[in-house]
């Protein structure tokens, strides 16, 4: 792609690492470099696991002093809120996630819909965290999911026909089960509007993804009226993401409402191709990445063309994407603060992104998460691979970090 005009750029490192201490990014440095052999990643990710099932001495010790203490904000809202004041010192705002991967059971789903009210009210104190992310899977079980899915995709007409014949097809208890999962959400929307704070519902696998997007798009019909509070996440890594996002477009034209859209690439890729091969049906991932840059920068541009009933979330780790809103911002006089345009870099990596996006007066965050350490670890893991897995990030991580402790080093010589 050819290079675009802009006044940024992500290749300060003093602006992208001013709020790390010599130390902290010396550690860095050693975390991304251990990430980036394979041999230590795959014994880390098979180790972790085990050491914190079976309650190795020094385990949990060991994981907050690294991976945790790099990608996660604290075990407490109390631990993650000293981040979160660190980064509004750099005019860094705070997507909080109770990074809690779902548990089971009406009990574990009702607890986790109270920890996410408890993270709503909290944000609603601090003037730097405007969002809060939630995973349907934390207030719903994955199996109801997925027979709901599968009914979905035997029905024809839209997404919410579809839906609600599919939900006309369950078993009585089945219909009482969902509308206690609709309720759950319905509460922590409610309160979410309440407390001028918004939420952004989680992309799931693409089996049960048909009535996450159903529900999320009905609850932005019900409050995204006058402003946006709910934003479903579009994974562009699968091929049919474009014409989706476009059609719900459509109903927020049609109904009036505020299409809140979070844009990222994707989280399941090697999960989503695995189960596409083995049970016998057509991937729904890009063919290739340039594919999916090319629909992801469409869909950037297609969300501005409308920027008043689309809210948009730059959820990327792509130094094109994001340069590139800023290039369609700028063509379209639109303001770096604009309310309907947001950027948003996940806490631990890509801080040259973040942070040269904020000293630019662009509004962004950190997707912060938090919870307790045992509770965390699927998430730690997927970051770890996530940046082995995406090329060249682990080793355009540790450029920009020996390239700022070389200037420190220059600088105190």
């Amino acid at each position: 792609m050819n290079s675009l005009p802009t006044k940024i750029s992500f290749d300060n490192t003093q602006y992208a690492f001013a709020y790390k201490t010599d130390g902290e990014l010396k550690k860095a440095h050693f975390l991304f470099k251990t990430m980036g052999s394979s041999f230590l990643l795959n014994l880390g990710l098979t180790l972790m696991p085990m050491a914190i099932r079976f309650r190795i001495p020094f385990t949990k010790s060991l994981i907050r002093q690294t991976i945790f203490s790099q990608f996660v904000g604290g075990e407490t809202l109390e631990e993650t809120a000293k981040v979160a004041d660190k980064l509004e010192q750099y005019h860094v705002q705070v997507i909080l996630d109770y990074g809690v991967e779902g548990g089971q059971g009406e009990a574990a789903f009702d607890h986790a819909t109270d920890e996410f009210i408890r993270v709503i009210q909290y944000a609603s104190s601090q003037a730097n965290i405007p969002f809060m992310s939630i995973k349907i899977t934390g207030i719903a079980r994955f199996g109801l999911m997925e027979k709901i899915d599968s009914l979905m995709h035997q029905r024809s007409g839209t997404l919410i026909k579809r839906y609600q014949s599919a939900l006309e097809a369950l078993t009585p208890d089945e219909q009482s089960e969902w509308k206690r999962t609709v309720a759950r959400l319905e509460k922590i929307c409610g309160e979410a509007v309440s407390k001028n704070i918004g939420v952004l519902v989680d992309a799931e696998e693409t089996w049960i993804q048909d009535p996450v997007d159903a529900i999320t798009l009905l609850m932005m019909d019900s409050v995204n009226k006058e402003k946006c509070y709910i934003y479903n996440t579009y994974q562009l890594y699968r091929h049919d993401r474009l014409a989706f996002l476009q059609e719900c477009h459509e109903a927020a034209t049609q109904r009036g409402f505020i299409l809140g859209a979070k844009l990222v690439r994707g989280a399941y890729m090697e999960k989503e191709r695995q189960r596409a091969s083995d049970l016998g049906y057509p991937s729904p991932i890009q063919p290739d990445k340039e594919t999916c840059d090319a629909d992801y920068n469409a869909a950037l541009q297609f969300c501005m063309n409308d920027i008043n009933r689309i809210a948009l979330i730059v959820a990327s780790h792509n130094e094109y994407s994001n340069l590139y809103t800023t290039q369609l911002m700028e063509q379209a006089n639109i303001a770096p603060d604009h309310p309907h345009v947001h950027f948003s870099q996940l806490y631990g990596m890509s801080d040259n992104i973040t942070f040269n996006l904020a000293n630019s007066g662009f509004s962004v965050s950190k997707y912060l998460p938090f919870g307790p350490i045992r509770d965390v670890v699927p998430y730690l893991m997927r970051r770890a691979q996530e940046n082995s897995s995406v090329a060249g990030q682990t080793g355009r991580e540790l450029g920009l970090i020996e390239k700022e402790l070389r200037r420190r080093k220059g600088q105190a010589g």
